[in-house]
């Protein structure tokens, strides 16, 4: 039985993604191709906030998703069909962005005109590669090849179904995840990157992506009810607030570098970041298996476009974004509309290129 709440959840994410990018547009810290505020404005800490909290789950509940559609994709086709379907799903799209629609997200940023065409050339000729938020569909690609060869040395058993890990396990998890992501940025800092990933934030997405492989055995996130759930709910509700606070603390004690090193920032950002994730996740899962688990015409057309719509989102955000630099309305108001427009055109853009037979084979 198609597993309806996974692809609800996956279009809020989807949407989460945009919605992020346009906050970075608007003032919040992060990398984006087009940055009309950056400043720090009442909004643009209102917006930095956003993306904080959009950073600590959201990509990591999409490693999660996959993690646990993986086992049966790889059992069903068999490691040849799986691999080759992962080739063409997520590596022709990466490319085909890397080397096209990067280019051509830059060149429209650049330009801030209609005249772009020439220097979106100028960009291709020089080979440049531009992967954006494609680094996700990179690094699943590698975690699907690391799966392939685990599933070769390490054969699966068929196992009865076990319960959920009791809240002592999860808390384990957050602070294994917490204490490895503290290690990892001594040496990558958040915001650089390695091979065109930001390895400062993979320690909560291998270990999503790992536990999503394993609770594939077991069911596990259609068994989230209340009794999971709520009590990381009230954690990641009591935790969010309290970032805002831990780097004034920061700046009081002259501590305010929170991507590398040991300071308070810091320690308190690596450990903040897996309780807001658990919160949100396990809320979402529960609320979603229980309430939107039944075919819907519009929710099911809507899943089939959020591939496409993540890998078109750039340039048509960025080209919204250019449009509204003019309007005379506070930042605020500009990332609500940026974010509505922006997903509704890149859902229409993505069924719009899902006609071309050969596309739809990728996206």
């Amino acid at each position: 039985m198609r597993a309806y709440y996974l692809d609800r959840i996956r279009i809020v994410l989807t949407i989460l993604v945009i919605a992020h990018h346009s906050a970075i547009t608007y003032g919040a810290s992060g990398g984006w191709f087009l940055r009309l505020v950056d400043d720090k404005s009442t909004s643009s800490l209102v917006l930095t906030l956003l993306a904080a909290v959009n950073q600590a789950f959201f990509m990591g509940f999409f490693f999660l998703i996959s993690g646990y559609l993986t086992p049966s994709s790889h059992d069903r086709k068999g490691w040849p069909d799986f691999t080759r379907d992962r080739l063409i799903r997520l590596g022709l799209p990466t490319l085909f962005f890397g080397f096209i629609i990067g280019p051509l997200t830059v060149a429209i940023a650049r330009t801030r005109s209609w005249d772009f065409a020439g220097e979106w050339f100028g960009i291709i000729a020089q080979g440049r590669f531009v992967i954006g938020p494609m680094w996700f569909a990179y690094a699943l690609l590698l975690c699907s090849l690391a799966y392939v060869a685990w599933r070769k040395l390490v054969p699966v058993k068929p196992a009865p179904r076990k319960p959920i890990p009791g809240h002592r396990t999860w808390i384990l998890a957050a602070l294994g995840v917490g204490a490895a992501a503290l290690i990892i940025r001594q040496f990558v800092p958040v915001g650089e990157e390695v091979l065109e990933l930001q390895l400062g934030y993979f320690a909560s997405y291998v270990f999503l992506f790992a536990l999503g492989c394993i609770a594939e055995r077991y069911g596990w996130l259609a068994d989230v009810k209340r009794k999971h759930a709520m009590p990381w709910v009230i954690a990641a509700a009591v935790a969010i607030p309290l970032l805002p606070i831990a780097l004034i603390v920061g700046e009081q004690i002259g501590q305010t570098n929170f991507a590398t090193g040991f300071s308070f920032p810091a320690v308190f950002y690596a450990f903040w970041e897996p309780v807001v994730a658990w919160g949100i996740i396990a809320g979402m899962l529960w609320i979603f298996h229980l309430r939107f688990n039944e075919p819907d015409k519009r929710w099911g057309g809507l899943a089939r476009q959020t591939y496409g719509a993540f890998i078109v989102h750039p340039p048509v955000i960025v080209t919204i974004a250019i449009l509204l630099e003019n309007l005379p309305a506070p930042a605020l108001v500009k990332f609500l509309l940026l974010t509505a427009l922006g997903t509704s055109g890149s859902f229409a853009v993505a069924w719009a290129i899902r006609k071309i037979p050969f596309v739809r084979l990728a996206v």
